[in-house]
């Protein structure tokens, strides 16, 4: 992996021991969070390979629940998050995972809102791949590529003809670039997910111009502050 600058190295401001297992931690937790569009009632984390070896003794099942409770890698309330969690409700499990993982310091999350609505419901792989950066490989389902670097857009809507240049459009006339896409889908014709980074914040009516487009059917943003 290529770094930008020293802080990809040493990692951003933080509370916790290790920028990997916990700060990264932390970012996988706030990115499920703001995906899901709400505080989750339950949460069902499963860790593997090194977090799931050594996730007590380095935080990261008080930071990914930070995280969840969207605590910044700097918040001071991080290393109580667990009680604090339990005071407001939440139910937290934690196990290890099993079978391929796509890095050392992966986590699924399963989470569910309190409406209890299947819509309501996300399923999100993340890995912290050093100096508290992560990647977000696997969003209900379907594959994508996300840092949380920058404003994401997450786009569920059809496999149809001309539903990306219709989305594209609708990013020029914002004045928004796209930093990276990804794009993935059940099968011809079904569902499929467009997940876009982009490089400037995102106006409320560039989602709701999204949402009028026929194929599509959700759009979940994140913005964890670079």
């Amino acid at each position: 992996m290529r770094f930008k600058d020293v802080f990809s190295i040493i990692g951003p401001a933080m509370i916790g021991p290790s920028s990997s297992h916990t700060a990264g931690a932390a970012r996988i937790g706030r990115a499920a969070r703001q995906l899901l569009g709400a505080q989750p009632a339950e949460a069902q984390i499963l860790f593997y390979g090194s977090f799931a070896a050594t996730y007590r003794g380095h935080g990261t099942d008080t930071a990914i629940v930070g995280g969840l409770l969207d605590f910044a890698t700097d918040d001071p309330r991080l290393p109580d998050a667990l009680f604090v969690a339990e005071q407001q409700g939440m139910k937290v499990s934690f196990d290890q995972g099993h079978g391929l993982h796509p890095h050392p310091n992966t986590a699924r999350l399963i989470l569910h809102a309190a409406d209890g609505e299947p819509s309501r419901r996300l399923t999100l792989v993340g890995t912290s791949i050093g100096g508290g950066n992560i990647e977000i490989v696997e969003v209900n389902g379907f594959s994508v590529k996300l840092t949380g670097a920058y404003p994401t857009l997450v786009i569920r809507h059809q496999d149809a003809l001309g539903v990306i240049a219709d989305m594209t459009q609708l990013l020029k006339q914002a004045g928004l670039n796209i930093g990276h896409m990804s794009v993935d889908r059940k099968g011809r014709s079904q569902e499929a997910m467009t997940a876009l980074e982009l490089d400037g914040p995102i106006p409320a009516s560039l989602i709701e111009g999204i949402l009028e487009h026929p194929a599509v059917t959700r759009v979940d943003q994140m913005d964890l502050g670079g």
